[in-house]
């Protein structure tokens, strides 16, 4: 029987998309696997649809848009770059991204002045914010937008990103999909900072990016809407 373009070992395991990652092994992350709703934002990032419904997510714009957005880190600098999530499963990506690059995490809930009010003691001046998920990261984005800083989200098909001045778009719900998302955007950005060459390995593999689910503390706060194959 002939491979579908839809299945999860679809791609080449020749062809890298960075040094020791195959094509094949970026598909297995369930990266371009959206859900069952397209908003008409997102409709450029999209291929046509699985059988089954489930929108798919065009994977080699993924991989330019994180590239761009790598550039745009580290042209604006990674310490002046703050980085939030407040789900769970993208919180040990944010972690490691952060430890690698210098940018500054914030995960769970996002505090109302963390941007906005100097006076509040968790205060961050920010010029550049990274969301992994503009549904649920709202408030990081209302706040970002007040203040005129940009916001680079990773966007899902069911995203609406108004408020977002750069997409990634990918599938943000999965937990290996968010880590190889970080994975890859930590490595654009030190390369393009040049702190890192294009074939050289990082400190951390993307396995290192994923929050197991032993370590998942607490249910998430938006209801998961996908299959079980976006994990």
């Amino acid at each position: 029987m002939a491979m579908s373009e839809f299945d999860d070992d679809a791609g080449s395991a020749d062809k890298m998309v960075a040094p020791g990652f195959s094509e094949k092994a970026l598909l297995a992350t369930g990266i371009r696997i959206g859900t069952p709703i397209r908003t008409k934002t997102m409709e450029p990032f999209t291929t046509r649809p699985k059988p089954d419904g489930l929108h798919m997510i065009d994977y080699p714009k993924t991989l330019q848009r994180i590239d761009i957005a790598g550039k745009f880190i580290a042209a604006t600098g990674a310490k002046n770059t703050v980085v939030y999530t407040s789900r769970e499963h993208g919180a040990v990506a944010v972690e490691k991204f952060c430890e690698l690059t210098g940018a500054m995490p914030r995960i769970g809930r996002f505090m109302p002045g963390t941007f906005t009010n100097p006076l509040y003691p968790g205060h961050l001046d920010a010029e550049l914010v990274v969301v992994a998920d503009p549904m649920s990261d709202t408030q990081a984005m209302v706040e970002a937008a007040k203040l005129g800083v940009p916001v680079i989200a990773v966007c899902d098909t069911d995203n609406i990103t108004d408020d977002v001045d750069l997409v990634i778009p990918g599938n943000n719900r999965g937990r290996k999909s968010i880590a190889a998302i970080f994975w890859l955007l930590a490595r654009a950005t030190l390369v393009h900072s040049k702190s890192l060459a294009e074939d050289q390995p990082m400190k951390y593999g993307i396995e290192d990016f994923e929050t197991k689910v032993d370590e998942e503390q607490r249910p998430e706060p938006l209801e998961e809407r996908t299959s079980e194959r976006r994990e």
